[in-house]
């Protein structure tokens, strides 16, 4: 019996021309239209719940209100962003920048120990293609092989009605996800002012809602794998982020190799064979159109629908599931349990760290924002009686949906403020106000030509900010 046929191999060091090119284009680079087998089994009916809450919460996220206001808005036109009910101004930019930094963190840490989860459980591309457009696909035209057979004949009656009522629903589903879309970018009163008024009153609006309807249709009714094959850099960040103890969909070669026919009855170890009984069903399922077998590749998204596929041959044969599973190389090459590993346990510690800060600053992120700038151009002027002033600019900013009335002192008992106008300012909810006041000190009680004060931004009588800025006095 030759070495070959009794030592399983891997197939990674093996024949790796399948790297070469996609599986998605011909060597006429030409493009290869996919016919994924419909999935079903319990990682499938798993995902599919998990895409049911998801399509809910984006659906029904522009109708959710805390405290009044979007759960989610994220107007950049206007440079208005909510999130939760807060509202966020540019002035908390520094939130925004470390978020996206712990949200980078977050996705290297999980591709570095749980491989491209995301893309097979959360990711809009793929919970809208799978979960969506492609079971409507199934339930007018057939499953793949059906489908197949209507693309190959000639355009009939049939084959207008089914092409004709998927493109329609396609169409009308990007149309409503285009909507949906929009709704978190200009709020749902906005969205529902552009639906009910004539058209010619909204062209901006409705020109964006067809451009958007234009692109998520493209997307899924043509482009479709070719996002995260070719868009998507996501696929590629593996080579780098991926290692020997990442999970990630894998086969198990040692167990399946050699692969050969099954043939009832016999015994597969002694005549060579591993469990892989060469059914390929792990392949027609893949939506993707590779094969597992192979190892790691940039166009697997880690859909499980190959795990489902090949458990329930392996049902059938009587064999144990798990052929194909969340496995790590290291678990399949050296028959090691999960653990983890140094630099796994790194990321987790940055991230926790990050997310502790994020937390911290939110939590301790105040209801007003003031910037207080001396005029420019202008020096100390002489008040009289030896008193001298600074002429200052104020902006404030209400975060709350509250107005609030706000009143300025200076933190220092020798000085005082004069508001130029009335002696508090107004603002409204969510609005900024703008006004200018003078500082004003005896002439002896400044020391040099520049000197830090501390202006107290009171609500009431509560103190809710302080503001630092310089008073100039004469040049001694």
């Amino acid at each position: 019996m030759s070495t070959s046929a009794t030592t399983p191999t891997n197939p990674r060091t093996s024949e790796e021309t399948f790297r070469d090119k996609i599986t998605t284009v011909d060597e006429q680079g030409k493009r290869v239209w996919l016919y994924p087998k419909k999935p079903k089994g319990r990682y499938y009916n798993a995902r599919t719940w998990v895409s049911i809450g998801l399509l809910a919460i984006l659906f029904g996220g522009p109708f959710i209100k805390i405290g009044g206001e979007p759960i989610l808005l994220l107007n950049v036109l206007e440079r208005k962003f909510i999130i939760f009910g807060q509202v966020f101004w540019p002035q908390d930019f520094h939130l925004f920048a470390l978020g996206v930094l712990t949200m980078v963190v977050f996705i290297v840490l999980f591709t570095v120990v749980y491989g491209r989860l995301f893309c097979g459980w959360v990711c809009p591309q793929t919970i809208f293609m799978e979960m969506v457009f492609r079971k409507i696909e199934y339930a007018i035209e057939g499953d793949y092989t059906a489908q197949k057979k209507l693309d190959k004949q000639p355009w009939n009656q049939e084959k207008i009605i089914k092409k004709g009522s998927k493109h329609t629903i396609f169409f009308t589903i990007s149309f409503l996800i285009a909507n949906t879309f929009l709704a978190y970018i200009i709020g749902i009163e906005e969205l529902f002012q552009i639906v009910t008024d004539p058209p010619s009153q909204h062209l901006a609006g409705l020109t964006a809602i067809l451009l958007f309807t234009g692109a998520f249709y493209f997307v899924f009714a043509s482009f479709r794998e070719q996002v995260c094959t070719n868009v998507c850099p996501y696929g590629r960040l593996q080579g780098v982020l991926l290692d020997r103890q990442s999970v990630v969909v894998a086969y198990d070669y040692g167990r399946g190799e050699s692969r050969g026919k099954f043939r009832k009855g016999e015994d597969r170890q002694e005549v060579g064979k591993g469990d892989c009984i060469d059914c390929k069903q792990c392949v027609y399922v893949c939506p993707t159109g590779i094969d597992i077998r192979n190892g790691t590749q940039l166009e697997c998204v880690n859909c499980t629908a190959c795990m489902d596929a090949c458990d329930e041959i392996m049902d059938r044969i009587n064999l144990p599931r798990g052929l194909v599973r969340y496995a790590s190389e290291e678990n399949i090459a050296e028959n090691r349990p999960f653990h983890w590993t140094k630099r796994s346990i790194a990321y987790s510690v940055v991230l926790l760290a990050l997310l502790g800060v994020l937390t911290s600053l939110l939590i301790l992120r105040t209801d007003v924002e003031t910037s207080i700038l001396r005029t420019p151009g202008m020096l100390y002027q002489d008040q009289g009686d030896n008193k001298i002033s600074n002429l200052y600019n104020v902006k404030i900013i209400n975060k709350t949906n509250e107005a609030m009335p706000i009143r300025l002192e200076l933190l220092d008992e020798k000085g005082s403020i004069q508001m130029v106008g009335n002696d508090e300012l107004q603002v409204k909810e969510q609005d900024v106000a703008e006004g200018a006041f003078f500082i004003i000190f005896d002439r002896d009680d400044v020391s040099q030509m520049k000197n830090a004060v501390e202006v107290g931004v009171y609500r009431n009588d509560e103190l809710i900010e302080t503001v630092k800025t310089n008073f100039l006095g004469p040049n001694k």
